[in-house]
């Protein structure tokens, strides 16, 4: 039988000794923690948005689905100012119509892979021998000249290496000193931190040369491969024991170039038929790949709703919390973000069930196409709030108090990155007390990056990420086949959600809003 998480008198009376200068609503904490962990939502919520509406690719009808879902749910849930908004303009959707692939020769075996996102099918079923292309140079491809089309293709590569074992566990929680050792971190000193490579001039720009080179290696090759009429590319995909780690393999623009039909094949697949194909035997596959875009409507959108807010000075004033509703396609987004964003709607339910008039409006949005660049986010930022091109504040900048976001996997939240925002620490800490139970209490001053807070941090406005456990989001779902429902941890969920609520509650209830950095300068004009 699962354990029952209780709520200590002893961590009660902290709210009100270490941290007695921001107030702490124990009472409301109590509610917010009944609802959260005793009658949660999250699982059915997380179910809804993997399960049932699939992969969300941008612009994609999995993602379609999801929207919709949410508008209804959000509806039903009593949220206000329930709706679509457009963010700008953002391509083709795409999907994975049918997909099959088995090596024939010299025996049965099916293949585990995914088609590339936005390449298109093989326009029926295909029968070839797999021929493996060897060229370090254009040149070296005019001997196939005349001998591919239709053809089942490999590129030789020195990059693809046998894979090796590896003896460390794929889920772990942060232990007490890795806590520790960031609740420990200092600002970095102006111009350090990562990618400042001092001491090796030239290193990364010979780094990049050599990416380059590469990079118009490749996509000469694709272009002689397209010329010729290839049937399909098999291209090696990152990851082991099963698992594949996906990407596009074309854009997603309007006007996009045509590519080849790619799989994104698992290693263990790929090694097996590279290794005979080395051997000099023959290996025949038959695949069929049919693939669907979606151009009618190119916009990008978020999913908005509200609790509005009930206090005459306060209620023009916005608390925000999100995380992203797209994902990639080879699994159903479970950890990559239907995690996040099943628990921030979840934080929304919890507020709406204890019948919360909050003082502060407060928003809950699910962004899309977060994968391609935080377009969601930003898109949504640049109309509101400022545009970072050049720093000018429109009139909901001042409005805001904060953003929270959720987006690094299925782990259960340890604590919050400042984004050195050194001003809300002792606030934070007071808010996190409560929770020390359920082992959220560091507070570090660090930055974090690669999701939707950025967009918010990079105009001068609070945007939060939560510190959560790793579990296996970075080895084994993170953009994998591997990223399912199955994936979550429906415990680490419910915590989240307390968590993010109560966070939520409070900040719409201060009396004052969150303190601010500076507003950062634009960037300079690239010349």
């Amino acid at each position: 039988m699962m354990k029952k998480i209780t709520f200590s008198a002893f961590a009660l009376g902290l709210c009100f000794s270490a941290f007695a200068q921001e107030p702490v609503n124990s009472a409301a904490v109590a509610k917010i923690r009944t609802e959260g962990l005793d009658k949660s939502k999250a699982s059915e919520i997380a179910y809804q948005i993997t399960d049932v509406a699939g992969p969300r690719l941008s612009n994609s009808p999995g993602l379609k689905r999801a929207q919709d879902w949410a508008v209804k749910y959000f509806n039903e849930m009593g949220l206000k100012n329930v709706h679509l908004e457009a963010w700008g303009d953002f391509g083709k959707g795409w999907q994975v119509d049918k997909y099959y692939a088995a090596t024939t020769k010299p025996f049965y075996r099916p293949i585990i892979a995914s088609p590339k996102a936005w390449t298109p099918g093989t326009n029926g079923p295909i029968k070839s021998e797999v021929i493996l292309i060897k060229a370090d140079t254009i040149t070296d491809l005019a001997k196939y000249k005349g001998k591919l089309k239709g053809k089942i293709v490999m590129i030789e590569s020195a990059l693809v290496q046998p894979l090796k074992n590896t003896y460390k566990a794929d889920a772990v929680r942060y232990t007490d000193e890795d806590l520790e050792k960031m609740a420990a971190a200092t600002p970095p000193a102006a111009g350090g931190g990562p990618g400042n490579r001092q001491g090796a001039p030239g290193a990364g720009n010979n780094q990049r040369a050599m990416m380059m080179r590469m990079m118009g290696m490749r996509a000469a090759i694709d272009s002689v491969l397209l010329s010729e009429g290839i049937g399909l590319k098999l291209t090696y995909a990152r990851g082991s024991h099963g698992t594949f780690f996906t990407s596009n393999g074309a854009s997603y623009k309007l006007d996009a170039k045509a590519v080849n039909p790619e799989l994104e094949v698992s290693s263990e697949d790929y090694l097996h038929i590279l290794r005979l194909l080395r051997g000099g035997e023959k290996v025949e596959i038959e695949a069929e790949v049919k693939t669907s875009f979606y151009d009618k409507d190119p916009k990008g959108y978020n999913v908005i709703g509200e609790i509005p807010g009930t206090d005459p000075k306060l209620k023009d004033e916005i608390v925000m919390l999100g995380g992203h509703y797209d994902s990639w396609h080879s699994g159903t987004g479970a950890t990559d973000n239907g995690a996040g964003s099943a628990v921030m709607i979840e934080a929304m339910r919890i507020l709406k069930a204890i019948d919360f008039k909050p003082k502060r409006t407060i928003r809950i949005a699910l962004w899309s196409s977060e994968e391609q660049g935080l377009f969601g986010s930003r898109g949504y930022v640049k109309q509101h709030f400022a545009d970072p091109a050049d720093m000018k504040a429109k009139p909901e900048h001042e409005k805001l108090s904060a953003y929270y976001n959720l987006d690094n996997g299925t782990g259960t939240i340890r604590g919050v990155y400042l984004q050195g925002n050194a001003a809300v620490k002792d606030i934070f800490q007071a808010w996190l007390t409560p929770f020390a139970d359920l082992g959220a209490k560091t507070i570090t001053i660090s930055n974090t990056g690669g999701t939707d807070h950025q967009a918010y941090d990079g105009i001068g406005l609070p945007g939060f990420q939560f510190i959560q456990d790793p579990m296996d989001y970075n080895t084994r779902t993170h953009h994998s086949n591997m990223d399912t429902f199955d994936r979550l941890d429906m415990d680490d969920l419910k915590k989240s959600a307390t968590i993010v609520a109560s966070f939520v509650y409070h900040t719409s209830e201060r009396a004052e809003k969150l303190p601010r950095k500076a507003m950062p300068t634009p960037a300079p004009a690239r010349p």
